[in-house]
């Protein structure tokens, strides 16, 4: 899970306008959720993770944002996520594409639920300056190439960067 005592540049990155629906695959906690609602004029947000305990946390640390409506989690994972077709401005995944079974059906599966011109944003421990544990955890070029390629397959404009304490790989579905 990403520490977001600064989610400046990750949510600088995903670029969330103001009416977009955003999409967290593997919200975990919630704590990307939280940022998303207090930092971005999204219209919704909707956390996906396969795991029970985690929903539970995420609910409880978003209670306010839940019980308004503006937030709804819900259980599923990157290559099923439930979701509707075209349904999401936005999708994000942050720290945890290293561990979905199937990367290719995974990158299928969020390409799908994108809205033309939508934006995929997935992260991963590592960047310009990473902690000790994100250096422990970042991935080899290879595996990092294996994302890249899998993203070029399915979107025509891929691009990895290097935050402060992610790389990030960016990808535009065709308008």
């Amino acid at each position: 899970m990403l520490r977001l005592n600064d989610p400046g540049e990750l949510l600088g990155l995903l670029d969330v306008q103001e009416g977009d629906q955003v999409c967290e695959v593997g919200c975990g906690p919630g704590a990307l959720i939280r940022a998303l609602d207090l930092e971005t004029s999204a219209q919704a947000i909707c956390g996906v993770d396969p795991s029970a305990d985690m929903l539970a946390m995420a609910s409880r640390h978003n209670a306010a944002a839940v019980s308004s409506g503006r937030v709804r989690l819900e259980p599923g994972t990157a290559d099923d996520t439930t979701q509707v077709d075209q349904s999401f401005d936005r999708v994000v995944s942050v720290n945890n594409v290293a561990m979905w079974p199937d990367l290719d059906a995974g990158v299928r599966e969020l390409h799908r639920i994108l809205r033309p011109g939508g934006i995929l944003l997935i992260a991963w421990h590592g960047g310009r300056a990473p902690s000790a544990i994100a250096r422990k955890n970042s991935l080899p070029s290879q595996k990092l190439n294996r994302i890249r390629y899998a993203l070029e397959r399915v979107f025509p404009l891929v691009e990895r960067q290097e935050l402060t304490k992610v790389t990030v790989f960016t990808a535009q579905r065709s308008a």
